[in-house]
């Protein structure tokens, strides 16, 4: 997961997944507010045509007290619902009656927007508002409510399966001391809207994030390929097949140009290669033929400092030509047990009688190049031997890398000069001799096996003395 949301493909899909749900979130409480402001509105203008319809009724009652009526209906409420809602109907003389005193009761808290929103309805229908109280209460506490809901069942039924709130209505006239009082069961909010905009959101994260993973699937897998290739050059150096030109337009172009600077890097490695064998082998040849000259020689110490010099000449040659042909096979890395390639190394020592001890912290594995790894190894250790006269090697398993460490009670180098003593020709002391400077390309040659593995060489001096030196290789 952690790899996924540091690739391009992972960043940007996370950051679209998030600004459309952002968006989304923004759009959902947008409308759901816009969905509340038109139930309010709704409600507000119900409420105001209750009361004028109540009131205009309430003017012709009284020619019609004789006529004979027939059964009352529970009327709808003039307030929004949803389809299919099951809605509370209430008798029309309670939904409105008039009343000598406000309906309000100590204690109900007022609600002074509404009062303030149905007072501008009224007025633009031409009443003149003396006095307004608009309150809620549950629809089972007002007692005339209570009342006509159990003198009928089907009503009471239906307020307690789904419980409503009862909009009261308060409305004295100017000049008038009657008060007209309206009461509307509000309807439940609709969470109808709700769902809408949940399942909106997902139809648009399914489609544009499915389709924003395709489109930069198509961008991020070549340059994944790309990647991967330049990581395999970058490492051995060996030129394989041009990359296949797919993808953008513009990652076409990106690959074409890789394609030619790894052939035109991969000749000149090439013509490097060439150019090194054909040095050493021009070197070698009089080098040789020298040294069987010196034997002609008669004074025995002369003829054997010029075998020494020769001798150095010869390994220092050897030692730049290992150093130009690392990283430079195609041979891939093979799975290893450390322990035994170490043991291996070791033993080579201890049959020239040289003090180095092996100690192995349990089964480490990785996959390495025996040859060049030897090789480095067999330098670190030398080094050690050359400024300590002993040598520890421990093979650990270390925050995911395998450890090659060497550990010596030499006199370490000065913390300002370790980086240094990683480029060629940098020794220890000053003098030439090879027992005691030697070259200055050991631990040159053994950094440059540590990054042919895709690691790293540490050094740093030991807080109880000498020096430790690391091969550090991810496993």
């Amino acid at each position: 997961m952690r790899r996924f949301t540091q690739s391009l493909l992972g960043q940007v899909m996370l950051s679209m997944a998030a600004a459309l749900l952002i968006a989304q979130g923004i759009s959902a409480v947008m409308l759901y507010r816009a969905a509340s402001e038109r139930r309010e509105l709704a409600i507000m203008n119900a409420a105001a045509f209750q009361l004028l319809a109540g009131a205009r009724r309430a003017e012709r009652a009284p020619s019609q007290r004789g006529e004979r009526r027939g059964p009352r209906r529970l009327a709808r409420p003039l307030s929004p619902a949803g389809e299919g809602e099951r809605r509370i109907r209430l008798p029309r003389n309670i939904r409105y009656r008039e009343a000598g005193q406000s309906p309000l009761v100590p204690g109900q808290a007022r609600q002074a927007e509404r009062e303030t929103e149905l007072a501008d309805i009224l007025a633009a229908q031409g009443v003149d508002v003396e006095e307004l109280v608009v309150f809620e209460r549950p629809l089972l506490d007002d007692e005339l409510v209570r009342a006509a809901a159990e003198r009928r069942p089907r009503l009471k039924a239906r307020a307690d399966a789904t419980p409503h709130d009862l909009l009261v209505v308060g409305l004295r006239q100017a000049g008038s001391d009657t008060w007209q009082v309206a009461r509307l069961p509000l309807p439940q909010r609709d969470r109808a809207i709700v769902r809408t905009l949940a399942m909106q959101t997902v139809i648009l994260f399914l489609v544009l994030v499915g389709l924003l993973y395709f489109v930069l699937r198509r961008i991020t897998r070549p340059l994944d390929t790309l990647a991967e290739r330049t990581r395999r050059f970058g490492g051995a150096g060996m030129a394989e097949e041009p990359l296949a030109v797919s993808g953008p337009q513009d990652i076409r172009r990106l690959i074409e140009a890789h394609n030619a600077m790894q052939a035109r890097i991969g000749s000149m490695l090439d013509e490097k290669d060439v150019m090194l064998g054909a040095i050493g082998h021009d070197l070698k040849t009089p080098l040789a033929a020298l040294r069987v000259r010196i034997e002609s020689v008669d004074d025995e110490a002369a003829r054997a400092k010029m075998a020494d010099s020769i001798e150095d000449i010869t390994n220092t040659l050897d030692e730049i030509l290992s150093l130009a042909r690392i990283g430079r096979t195609s041979a891939a890395p093979e799975r290893t047990e450390l322990g035994a390639l170490a043991e291996s190394v070791v033993e080579e020592f201890e049959d020239m009688g040289r003090p180095v001890t092996l100690d192995t912290e349990g089964r480490v594995v990785a996959p390495v190049h025996l040859t060049w790894l030897k090789r480095g190894l067999r330098n670190l250790i030398t080094n050690a031997l050359r400024y300590a006269g002993t040598a520890r090697v421990t093979i650990l398993r270390e925050d995911g890398h395998a450890v090659l460490r060497v550990d010596d009670d030499g006199p370490g180098i000065p913390a300002d000069r370790i980086q240094d003593m990683l480029e060629p020709f940098t020794r220890g002391e000053a003098s030439r001799n090879r027992e005691t400077g030697g070259a200055g390309l050991g631990l040159t040659l053994a950094r440059a096996v540590a990054e042919q593995h895709g690691g790293a060489l540490v050094l740093a001096n030991r807080p109880e003395g000498g020096l430790r030196a690391e091969f550090r290789i991810p496993v």
